[in-house]
């Protein structure tokens, strides 16, 4: 088997973070969501990747390269426009050729990984497999009707769902997709949709199973789901101090600094993860917090939150917490009177003060 991540979607509501960053590489424990899916691949046996890109390109490139540092093979296809995930697989077919393959989208985050359900695939050789979730909000989704154990239909971001089963972002397929996506046509937003694609399988009398997931599923494109995918993250993490803290630092549960990060005077309480160079001083730093590289906590509270690289966290008053925190951000205490609020802010951005 194969494998294609899509990788190309612009992130308009992770903004501003993705006016920067491709979304599919804004971190959750320390680790880019991509990052995550490339080695639940791996995991599973497949090494050949092709991956959909778009405008951010370049940086997916760059952060992934050829592959090799995750023991896989990488090949980019560009994706000219966003004009949907059944057109990402029809412009990959030349990459795909034959093979069966898993289509993985970038930005989600399965906890337990696809092995099994890869190897029930391999095992069952139906023409398509696709994986659904039972969600309280169906209308922001794909959506299967299930009659019987069967999918009968599916529709995409229905007003009105026939239930409550939510396409997962990862599909099987073996090569009757390609005649699928070449029969389907653009729908109203202007994108060939995979849904339609699987939808003409299943009306052709092709083979299209399911299978609902029970463990930890989530589509990272909103900043709560951002947030509970680094807590679920770091749920999982043991215990490692490789760079230095102090003697007046509380160290409780399950906590990771890494080397040459400064732990002085401050209580960690885990899980949480302290990136290479980082420092925090006279502060707390809470549960599910994931601070990255070369940051500087000083005297400052934060908990439940993503601190991205070479940010300034010092002398606040209050505690942060929820909190989604881009790269060489400063947030200080203001040195003089008048006492205010001082921002420079970007667009797209979301800012809460206390009454």
């Amino acid at each position: 088997m194969k494998a294609l991540i899509l990788s190309g979607g612009k992130g308009t509501r992770l903004r501003p973070i993705t006016h920067t960053s491709a979304k599919q590489l804004v971190p959750v424990a320390n680790k880019p969501i991509l990052f995550f899916a490339i080695e639940a691949i791996r995991s599973a046996g497949i090494r050949d990747i092709g991956i959909i890109v778009g405008e951010t390109a370049a940086e997916i490139e760059a952060a992934v390269g050829d592959g090799a540092a995750f023991g896989v093979q990488t090949t980019y296809i560009r994706q000219e426009a966003p004009l949907g995930l059944a057109h990402a697989v029809k412009i990959a077919e030349p990459f795909l050729g034959d093979s069966s393959f898993v289509m993985y989208l970038g930005d989600n985050f399965i906890k337990d990984g696809i092995t099994s359900l890869v190897r029930e695939f391999e095992d069952e050789r139906p023409n398509s497999q696709i994986l659904l979730a039972r969600v309280p909000n169906p209308s922001d989704f794909g959506v299967a009707e299930i009659v019987g154990g069967k999918v009968v239909g599916l529709e995409e971001k229905p007003k009105h769902p026939k239930s409550d089963y939510a396409l997962v972002g990862v599909y099987m397929f073996d090569a009757t997709i390609f005649e699928a996506v070449k029969a389907i046509r653009p729908s109203a937003r202007g994108e060939l949709e995979i849904t339609d694609a699987i939808q003409h399988l299943i009306t052709s009398g092709r083979d299209v199973r399911s299978h609902v997931i029970k463990g930890w599923w989530k589509d990272t494109g909103k900043l709560e789901d951002m947030l509970e995918a680094n807590r679920v993250a770091l749920s999982g993490i043991e215990r490692r101090i490789e760079g230095s803290v102090d003697e007046r630092t509380r160290l409780i549960g399950d906590v990771i600094v890494e080397k040459g990060a400064v732990i002085q005077n401050s209580e960690l309480r885990g899980p949480l993860i302290i990136g290479a160079g980082t420092l925090v001083q006279d502060s707390y730093v809470g549960p599910f917090t994931a601070v990255a590289h070369s940051c500087r906590i000083v005297a400052s509270e934060i908990e439940f939150s993503i601190v991205l690289e070479e940010s300034r966290l010092e002398h606040l008053h209050r505690r942060v917490e929820g909190s989604l925190i881009g790269k060489n951000v400063r947030i200080t205490q203001a040195p003089a009177r008048p006492r205010a609020y001082r921002f420079m802010v970007g667009d797209n951005s979301e800012i809460q003060v206390p009454e």
